[in-house]
Formats: C-alpha cells, sequence, structure tokens
C-alpha cells in the first residue's frame, strides 16, 4: 500500500466531483476494470500529492495536465512530483489535455500498452 495522507481527503473528494474535461472524458474508458481487469482510482492522494488516476496492481499514475503544466514553476513541480512518485515505484504517465481531449483512443492504447507490459 502506498502512502495516504488522510488531511487530502476532503481535497481529493472535491476533486472528484470537479473533474476536468480531459478527465471527464478519460474516466469511462478507465473506470470499471476495462483495461486488462484491472482497477484504476481517480483522484487519489498518494503522498502530499492527488493524482489524477491511480492503477495499483500496474504501479501506474496518470495525469491530465492543463496549461498550468507547461510554465517553468509548473514543469519544476511537476518533475518533483514524478520523482517522488517513482521512488515509490510507481510510473507517471502524463498527456496533454489536448491530447486527450481530441485522440482519446490513442492515450488509452498507451495506458493499455503500458498496462499489458506490467501485467503478470
Amino acid at each position: 500500500m502506498k502512502p495516504y495522507n488522510k488531511n487530502l481527503k476532503q481535497a481529493s473528494r472535491d476533486l472528484r466531483n470537479n473533474m476536468t474535461d480531459a478527465e471527464k472524458l478519460l474516466w469511462p474508458r478507465l473506470r470499471n476494470k476495462q483495461i486488462l481487469g484491472l482497477q484504476f482510482y481517480r483522484q487519489k492522494p498518494i503522498l502530499n500529492f492527488i493524482v489524477d488516476f491511480y492503477c495499483p496492481a500496474a504501479n501506474l499514475v496518470i495525469e491530465c495536465d492543463g496549461g498550468q503544466h507547461f510554465t517553468k514553476e509548473g514543469l519544476e513541480a511537476d518533475q518533483i512530483r514524478d520523482k517522488a512518485l517513482a521512488q515509490l515505484g510507481l510510473k507517471v504517465l502524463r498527456f496533454d489535455n489536448v491530447q486527450v481531449m481530441k485522440q482519446i483512443d490513442d492515450v488509452v492504447e498507451v495506458v493499455y500498452q503500458y498496462c499489458l507490459q506490467k501485467s503478470p
């Protein structure tokens, strides 16, 4: 089990209730064990972060990145976050919101192929 910050529980709940358009489009493709029977969670607190999507069986985090992630500060924060998650053995797949909105099938295929490599 990954470190869980119970102080982020309400923030996580709020994010689930206010997902971005990209997250709303991707979530129906991940939920209900549609990819290789793997369970995904949305807006999951890990360490001091809330990741967009998390699959414990594949040690996978999926992030849908909006414009704020492409500023100097955003890129630096993401690097720190990705490094901390990698130290827990997690792989972070990042997708630009525009990519999710316009190429959802390609995004799902990347996730599927990664999970396929990680499944026993």
